[in-house]
């Protein structure tokens, strides 16, 4: 673990270089580039294009097709990226850029121990770590005790300060009281122990923090409709339906969608019957939940690459090696029921869960379980877009959407596996990995 976690403050060192280079970087974006790969893949349809290229102008796309039908001005930077497919820039939903990996540190003693200061610049190590993976846009949902910490780190990304994808920050989350950790379960019972989120009780106060976390930044709205708080320790609701609806109902006035952790069948029904947008892990819901988010229209990012992490570090879990253990095949079935349903499934990995950077694990998971690589693929560009409500602006290679493109040696529309190496990433046309700079 002491390596990964050199990686990780390698990677800071790097932030701080390249936010100093940002002058001659961002220079890219004011020209015009010519990408040329050996071949596309622009979410408008399952194939790659063998031949094509892309030209990029002033940050945005301005061509795509076969190479010779584009007119690319004899100033336009060339850019040959071969034996590679471009693709849109990918997007990870579910995100926790101030978390890492609980085999390094235990949730509770990055909550308790670790102080915000320190989180925000891991925060901004990771959030560079996912940039050079390939992922342009992440939802990052809680800074799990970090307060509205992400709002800034959105921020320094959007002025450059910062290498960093584009941020959809949920701020602090929405839990019942007493129901999140740190504790109060297995500690004292006279210690005012900070949160993880922003506790409330009753329809008042699920609004008043709605609008505060609104007021503060957030772009989505989270909400925890179940966790473990059983006299056993089984997930079990928490916020009753008028709390939710509360929250919902005073999201969608400001225009703010709302994401829901939710994991049991009934804390995911009712979520869904409150208004929420998006569904978060849904590990126990039914098939008729299913069908009914599928009537409603909601989203769902089954998370399928935290629960093989905990498995991992808690369950002696080997990948490829060991079986699934219950909790991998609960989450399998949910998602291969949500799959068969024709449900809107998102890529939503939890990373911070696991290491940020190794993002291409959940589409590679949806692939083991159950869809095709151009499935997993869509679900991590055009689909994932359109959950955001950004498809006018990201997700595709199409003529006027922003130029947020990746590359990968090899083929993963046909071969998930191939994201596990960006060779080639631009965001809002600016340049921040190369063949030439791909350790």
């Amino acid at each position: 673990m002491r390596w990964n976690r050199w990686k990780v403050w390698r990677g800071a060192l790097a932030t701080v270089l390249l936010a100093g280079s940002a002058a001659a970087t961002a220079a890219t974006a004011k020209g015009d580039v010519l990408l040329v790969p050996d071949r596309v893949w622009t979410a408008e349809g399952d194939a790659a294009h063998a031949g094509w290229a892309v030209l990029v102008h002033d940050g945005a796309i301005a061509a795509v097709g076969p190479l010779g039908t584009i007119n690319a001005p004899a100033s336009a930077q060339r850019i040959a990226l071969p034996g590679t497919t471009l693709t849109p820039g990918l997007i990870d939903l579910h995100s926790h850029v101030f978390l890492h990996p609980y085999n390094e540190t235990l949730w509770n003693d990055q909550v308790l121990k670790e102080p915000q200061d320190y989180r925000t610049l891991e925060a901004a190590a990771h959030a560079r770590a996912t940039l050079m993976a390939g992922f342009t846009t992440l939802r990052d949902l809680g800074t799990e005790g970090a307060g509205f910490a992400d709002v800034s780190v959105k921020r320094a990304i959007d002025e450059g300060m910062i290498p960093g994808p584009r941020l959809f920050v949920a701020t602090r989350a929405i839990v019942a009281t007493a129901s999140y950790g740190p504790g109060p379960r297995g500690f004292r019972p006279d210690i005012d122990l900070p949160g993880g989120a922003q506790e409330v009780s009753g329809v008042d106060e699920a609004i008043r923090a709605t609008r505060e976390q609104a007021g503060h930044g957030a772009d989505w709205i989270k909400l925890y409709a179940d966790y473990r708080v059983g006299a056993d320790g089984s997930t079990q609701p928490t916020l009753s339906l008028a709390e939710m609806k509360a929250i919902v109902d005073t999201a969608h006035l400001s225009g703010r969608p709302v994401a829901a952790h939710a994991s049991s069948d009934e804390g995911v029904r009712l979520a869904v019957e409150a208004g929420v947008d998006s569904i978060e892990h849904g590990y126990g819901a039914s098939e008729a939940t299913f069908r009914l988010m599928k009537q409603r229209g909601v989203a769902y990012e089954p998370t399928l690459t935290a629960v093989e992490a905990t498995a991992q570090y808690f369950e002696h879990y080997v990948p490829g090696q060991g079986e699934p253990t219950a909790r991998m095949r609960e989450a399998e079935r949910a998602f291969r029921t949500a799959l068969k349903l024709g449900v809107t499934i998102g890529n939503g990995s939890d990373v911070g869960v696991f290491t940020h950077g190794d993002n291409w694990r959940e589409p590679a998971n949806m692939v083991r379980d159950g869809m095709s690589a151009a499935q997993a693929l869509h679900a991590a560009t055009d689909v994932a877009a359109r959950i955001l409500r950004q498809q006018d602006k990201f997700g595709r290679i199409a003529p006027g959407l922003r130029a947020d493109l990746a590359a990968f040696t090899g083929d993963p529309s046909t071969h998930i596996d191939d994201l596990k190496q960006a060779a080639f990433v631009m965001k809002d046309g600016t340049v921040y990995r190369t063949p030439q700079n791909t350790p």
